[in-house]
């Protein structure tokens, strides 16, 4: 993965949080900030102890984000001055638990706004989603204003927590900075529950020579984004200059879009006899329900965003690494 960056140093004795890091974006996400400000000012974190064995490279911590005390003590005993909060319930898993979702996405994310007033962080991340929009908005191009009205509760808890990050940042002067993420495919961690994870899983089924049953249907156009683009996102806007953030609830983020009909055919040129068959369930009506397209203008002016894969070299490049990658783990 090839990030250029101007890099912004921390001080020495400073660290960075992740929480949620053994996610599909934090796996990789805090790999790379070791990458750029070195393993020892990294904290990976995770509420499940287990999760330690993905990152030999850095420091691990067992954490809840519900407990403000442990949130807290973490943050002052490691001299944490930037919060990358991952920590989440994705948009098909909490449609099974919607309350909750909510309380911890809702919940944890003001337990760390509140943190960041208080013991003054330098700067939080925290990731939004397309899922904000909703039917009554626009499908193609949608714009950075557009109407939102989200029938989902992630996309209810990402609304609410846009306006939270807006005000604590209008009314406390928290530097908390955030993006609406398209479906993002990478191929180092297993899907996450999300209404677009299907564009991951496929990956490994016409690897493994094995049929894919698509849960949308066929022509369902969705934005996606390739994981380096994701991680090179996140980094540009938190390393841009506070003043060169404009946006301070979500900015828009695009790459491509495509529907699984079209990534079929895509992996149809590597392996011709891959089949799928389309079974939609109640993914479809949340994707139905997504903008087809995304106008992300506001995040090219204000922090020089441009996606570097479409749809062909995105797969090319999963196809070309997943199998090595798979060996080593």
């Amino acid at each position: 993965m090839a990030i250029e960056l101007d890099i912004i140093k921390i001080k020495p004795m400073d660290k960075i949080l992740v929480t949620g890091s053994a996610g599909q974006l934090g796996t990789e996400l805090t790999q790379m900030l070791c990458e750029v400000y070195g393993p020892d000012a990294i904290i990976a974190s995770d509420l499940n102890q287990e999760a330690a064995a993905k990152f030999p490279y850095c420091q691990f911590a067992k954490l809840d984000v519900m407990d403000q005390v442990s949130f807290k003590d973490i943050i002052i005993k490691e001299n944490v001055t930037q919060v990358y909060h991952l920590a989440a319930i994705l948009s098909a898993t909490a449609e099974r638990n919607p309350l909750l979702a909510w309380k911890l996405n809702m919940d944890s994310l003001l337990i760390l706004l509140e943190l960041g007033k208080e013991l003054k962080l330098d700067k939080i991340f925290w990731p939004s989603s397309i899922a904000v929009f909703g039917k009554e908005s626009p499908k193609l191009l949608t714009s950075q204003n557009a109407v939102q009205s989200p029938n989902t509760v992630y996309g209810i808890s990402k609304m609410a927590g846009e306006s939270w990050c807006d005000y604590y940042f209008q009314h406390h002067n928290v530097d908390v900075r955030s993006i609406r993420f398209p479906g993002l495919i990478g191929y180092k961690s297993k899907p996450g529950g999300g209404t677009t994870d299907y564009a991951v899983d496929i990956f490994y089924k016409a690897m493994k020579g094995l049929p894919f049953e698509s849960f949308l249907e066929k022509d369902t156009r969705l934005p996606m984004m390739y994981m380096p683009d994701a991680i090179n996102a996140t980094l540009k806007l938190m390393q841009a200059p506070k003043e060169n953030i404009k946006v301070r609830s979500s900015y828009n983020l695009a790459a491509m879009d495509f529907t699984p009909e079209e990534i079929f055919l895509e992996l149809k040129k590597y392996y011709p006899n891959f089949k799928i068959n389309y079974a939609p369930d109640y993914r479809q009506e949340i994707a139905a329900n997504w903008p087809q397209s995304i106008d992300d203008q506001r995040a090219q002016q204000d922090w020089n965003w441009l996606p570097e894969y479409d749809l062909a070299q995105m797969t090319e490049d999963i196809l070309k690494n997943l199998p090595e990658w798979l060996d080593k783990n």
